[in-house]
């Protein structure tokens, strides 16, 4: 007679099912009391092999803990929420706390646009092949951890080079009707911002909800943020294996940009501006409706419908940093500014069927699927805005200077397999098709009619392989390679400003992802990650900085070459003290990267200079973060070391900064960063941090485009208090 024990535990009170094989017994034990704590704040994990319908083996991927996490989740300090993934480069772009611009491997950080960005797995990027940015930023209070997997994902998620990363947002507690959280933060240069949230379960319904708000003066003058955010989730279990799940989240905020500085200028004054008249305003909106059915113990089917509606607007004076903003004396008014508005219009629908199988002794789990993208982008750019000094999007006359549409239609088919070789052993095959077409209708003003329209054909055919081998319970070998893809996207064909160029011959770029690691523990005191990989990218585009005869200064978007990335990625963190109430462990997540072009060339004024084995712009070498973490009952304090390596902003690789420092090395820097939280027990929490502790002035890039070419500081020292309360 077959037996089995399930022990559950809940707010000290514990149930004993003993079920045979046709009774079923339930005895009520009194309360148990656990000597120890649980030290789960900034723990890293991996996913299993199958995780939900997304075959993970053989690929490097973390999942990182967010909730409760000692760090500065209000401003969405990248440093300190990815501290624990190597080779992650943030961008600090849109003023503290509005976005999150991340990368690895040294790819592009613009709005995270090289990942398949997703929250609950509802695809985010504002529009896939027009513009695959994510403007789409929830609260990081809202998130209670991040999947991430690395580019050889590329089959499951999407074609892009940088894989996915999946945000997921808390639950409601489900043994109440109405559970209720509270994480209100206060702190330097005007920092307020609050976070309510309620959830729970009755009967078959579970469902969870919050509202945000941050405003901010920022560290700069004249960067201003106001955010706000607003979700709902509702999941109908219509039996064990039959769910039904619908979601609506939204997230919007405005920033008043303050402009790009010289190299002077930042080293004059790191905190002045040269703008007070210019804003930036996202406002999206991500309804999804979600199908989950476990047809059989061996069938699973998902199905989700979703998209992404709303606007990025912007007003700006758009210069370089020596381009004053400035009152005409003739006119007594301030010049016009630019508005730009775009309207995004995407739908999506991804099914996706696992099934298990056995072919002999051999194991299979099978992985297809079918998504269907359609999106519809209405770009409006170069209307001539107001004089004025407010957010104000009103046009002065008839019409945009280019008012036009790029619309796409796409299908891609999707299939991978797990061969379960042995019980050490497994191995995937993927393959990806994606067929479609973008099309661009409308007016642009300086153009004639017939050479506005542009199809943009997507046809092609992506495979991969990847495996797994366990050496013993504690170590693991894997390794994978597959091919990428990066479209040429709206903004590569239609300079943005009048400072923006576009190469009429544009091409899609391609190449392929590698990577190699060991994974595991020693003892029960060491945990590592170390893995080596390989990125080729073909038909690099980027952006050249070049001078027209009259000297001025403008940028063109083009196919810079061909170029490849090597390097290193290591974590590990070991624990010195691992006892019963108390902790000391100490992490790093460090990665080198040597990321060269393999050839090209780049016209400067009236000569013709070759790329070959110069550095990638925007890579650094190196990136380090090292920490400790201290841990003392419901005490948790961590001090934090980040450290990046130089990078160019060009692909010439200018060392001297030019007089507008819209080209030029970006410094090194090295920034300190001690945060620190007490739970008083299971309702509240007090959070303390110190940003760049040693107020250390830097910045982490020259920007090609938005928000402006130039140099863009970012913030100094900073303290943030944050009160939490969980009913």
């Amino acid at each position: 007679m077959k037996k089995i024990i399930v022990w559950t535990l809940w707010f000290g009170c514990t149930g004993l099912y003993s079920q045979n094989e046709d009774t079923l017994m339930v005895k009520e034990i009194s309360k148990i009391e656990i000597q120890g704590y649980r030290f789960e704040a900034g723990a890293v994990r991996q996913l299993e092999a199958v995780h939900q319908t997304y075959i993970t083996s053989g690929k490097k991927n973390e999942v990182l803990t967010v909730q409760d996490l000692p760090a500065n989740l209000a401003e969405k300090t990248g440093r300190q929420i990815f501290a624990k993934k190597p080779g992650i480069f943030v961008y600090d772009m849109d003023g503290s706390g509005n976005q999150v611009n991340v990368s690895n491997r040294g790819l592009d950080p613009h709005r995270s646009w090289e990942y398949n960005v997703r929250q609950n797995n509802i695809m985010t990027n504002s529009d896939i092949y027009g513009y695959p940015a994510s403007h789409y930023s929830p609260p990081m209070e809202s998130i209670s951890r991040i999947e991430m997997i690395s580019g050889t994902s590329s089959l499951q998620y999407g074609s892009q080079f940088g894989g996915m990363i999946n945000y997921v947002t808390k639950q409601g507690d489900t043994t109440k009707a109405l559970s209720y959280e509270s994480l209100s933060s206060i702190g330097s240069y005007g920092l307020l911002s609050t976070y309510q949230s309620i959830g729970g379960k009755s009967g078959r319904f579970r469902y969870y909800a919050y509202y945000h708000r941050r405003n901010s003066k920022g560290y700069r003058d004249d960067s201003r943020s106001d955010a706000q955010s607003q979700f709902f989730n509702l999941t109908y279990a219509a039996s064990h294996d039959f769910n039904i799940k619908a979601e609506l989240g939204r997230s919007q905020y405005l920033y008043q940009i303050p402009g790009p500085l010289s190299d002077a200028m930042f080293r004059d004054n790191p905190r002045q501006s040269t703008r007070r008249r210019n804003y930036f305003s996202p406002d999206i909106y991500i309804p999804s409706l979600s199908l989950d059915w476990k047809i059989s113990p061996t069938t699973r089917l998902n199905w989700v419908n979703s998209a992404v509606l709303g606007t990025r607007n912007s007003v700006q004076f758009i210069g370089l940093a020596d381009t004053e903003d400035k009152i005409d004396p003739l006119t007594g008014q301030y010049k016009p500014r630019q508005v730009d508005i775009d309207h995004f219009n995407s739908y999506s629908s991804e099914l996706r069927l696992q099934q298990h199988y056995r072919l002999g002794k051999v194991g299979g789990i099978l992985v297809g699927g079918l998504r269907l993208v359609n999106n519809d982008l209405h770009r409006r750019q170069q209307g001539k805005g107001t004089t004025g000094t407010d957010y104000n999007l009103e046009i002065t006359e008839s019409s945009f200077g280019r008012d036009v549409h790029f619309k796409t239609d796409n299908t891609a088919f999707f299939a991978e397999n797990l061969f379960q070789l042995s019980p050490r052993l497994d191995l995937s095959v993927g393959l990806r098709l994606e067929s479609g077409t973008s099309k661009m209708r409308g007016i642009i003003s300086y153009l004639p009619d017939e050479k506005v329209p542009q199809d943009i054909d997507h046809r092609f055919p992506l495979v991969g392989i990847s495996g797994q081998y366990r050496l013993n319970s504690n170590h693991l070998v894997y390794g994978g390679w597959s091919q990428a893809y990066r479209p040429v996207i709206f903004a590569d064909i239609i300079p943005a400003t009048v400072l923006d160029r576009s190469d009429p011959d544009l091409k899609d770029a391609y190449g392929h992802n590698a990577e190699l690691g060991i994974k595991g523990q020693i003892s029960a005191k060491l945990k590592y990650d170390l893995s080596l990989f390989r990125i080729y990218y073909k038909n690099r585009i980027g952006t050249h900085v070049l001078t027209e005869g009259a000297g001025e200064t403008y940028f063109l978007k083009t196919n810079i070459g061909n170029s490849r990335t090597h390097g290193i990625e290591a974590y590990a963190e070991w624990n010195l003290i691992d006892q019963a109430t108390h902790r000391l462990s100490v992490f790093t997540a460090s990665s080198y990267f040597d990321a060269i072009y393999l050839n090209g060339k780049l016209r400067e004024g009236n000569e013709n200079k070759s790329l070959e084995g110069n550095r990638l712009e925007t890579v650094p070498e190196w990136i380090s973060r090292n920490g400790i973490q201290f841990n003392y009952k419901l005490f948790t304090a961590v001090f934090q070391h980040s450290y990046v390596d130089d990078i160019f902003s060009d692909a010439v690789n200018t060392v001297q900064p030019s007089a507008n420092g819209a080209k030029g090395r970006v410094p090194s820097y090295t920034i300190l960063d001690l945060n620190m939280s007490y739970r008083f027990n299971a309702n509240y929490l007090l959070k303390l941090g110190i940003n760049n502790l040693a107020n250390r002035q830097y910045f982490t890039k020259r920007p090609a485009g938005y928000p402006g070419q130039g140099v863009w500081s970012s913030d100094g020292r900073s303290l943030v208090v944050s009160f939490g309360i969980r009913l």
